[in-house]
């Protein structure tokens, strides 16, 4: 057994009820390997803010759960290197069962998502009390979910949404005990969020997804008043990158994000974690594809990861001071 306080890293109970209090969203940044943790920690560093580095299944197929957990520890040591001890969270991301989460707790995660959404909702509620007890022994914190969102990330795959019930959530939350709630109000999963038929078209041409559902978002508020809540499938899908990567031999088609403008606005509420993944991913292929397109010469990994690496801290501290507000608040 591993403590996650003996890696340095904390809880998100502390940090989401700052967040909650004080109207930001902590950013949740994927990662599975070396450079994304780097800019994420960069990133954060420099704009002072909180971060949960968060790792999915897919991450941990790829990575391996042992190197995962001590690159977490690494990421608070690199952090003090580069001068501020800003708090980490190390999550897992959508946990498909019990055994799951216990593995991670037990290597040294200090968060946990168990995602039974998918569930009929009494077993949703009963896998996710499981967890929580579980969890609540080792000071780890839960996440749950109500709703499903659609889309694409690793292998969570749904084809419709179905948004979160606001006469649930009191129930759900009393019952398992859960310290967070990710909800369904029109984020998705993956790059390609949306269809076109499901957008209008701007001046430019641009596909502009439907709004997301503020008024479910404020039901929820009422219910649980200063409860943490989570959005998944937040990334922006910045055109730009989309734009670059197609430029430089990609086929990317019909990408649509949510507006940066609407996930500031949720993060002034009780949103207080928004998940970004896609938006990395794009950053990262982006830098790559242009480099390499530039220099066909080059074999040499650090030559095109080190521009990736850069473009990603960008982006992050973008995130962190323009849309999520969480700068400065670590």
């Amino acid at each position: 057994m591993t403590s996650y306080k003996d890696l340095g890293l904390v809880n998100t109970r502390e940090m989401f009820a700052k967040a909650v209090k004080g109207g930001y969203a902590i950013p949740a940044y994927n990662f599975n390997n070396m450079e994304q943790m780097q800019a994420i920690i960069m990133a954060c560093v420099e704009t002072k803010s909180p971060v949960i580095l968060q790792v999915s299944r897919g991450a941990r197929d790829y990575a391996n759960i042992n190197i995962l957990r001590n690159m977490a520890k690494g990421a608070t040591e690199y952090a003090h290197e580069l001068g501020y001890d800003i708090p980490i969270v190390l999550h897992l991301d959508h946990g498909d069962s019990f055994e799951t989460c216990k593995e991670c707790i037990d290597n040294g995660f200090s968060s946990v998502m168990i995602d039974g959404s998918s569930l009929p909702y009494e077993k949703n509620i009963e896998v996710t009390k499981k967890v929580v007890e579980y969890a609540h022994k080792y000071d780890v914190t839960v996440e749950g979910e109500l709703g499903v969102l659609a889309g694409i990330e690793d292998d969570v795959v749904a084809e419709h949404s179905h948004y979160t019930q606001p006469s649930e959530v009191v129930d759900f939350v009393s019952k398992t005990g859960v310290d967070s709630l990710a909800i369904s109000i029109g984020t998705s999963h993956g790059a390609n969020k949306f269809k076109p038929e499901q957008c209008t078209r701007n001046a430019d041409g641009i596909l502009i997804p439907p709004p997301l559902r503020f008024d479910i978002l404020k039901e929820i508020e009422k219910e649980l008043p200063g409860f943490p809540i989570v959005l998944h499938g937040s990334s922006s899908v910045p055109q730009e990158y989309v734009k670059i990567i197609n430029e430089y031999g990609g086929k990317l088609k019909d990408n649509v994000g949510i507006p940066e403008e609407q996930l500031r606005e949720a993060a002034k509420s009780a949103v207080c974690k928004i998940n970004i993944d896609s938006d990395g991913r794009l950053a990262m292929t982006a830098a790559i594809r242009k480099y390499l397109t530039e220099n066909p010469g080059v074999f040499d990994p650090r030559k095109y990861l080190g521009p990736a690496r850069d473009e990603l801290k960008k982006m992050y501290m973008h995130k962190n001071l323009d849309v999520l507000g969480s700068a400065n608040h670590a």
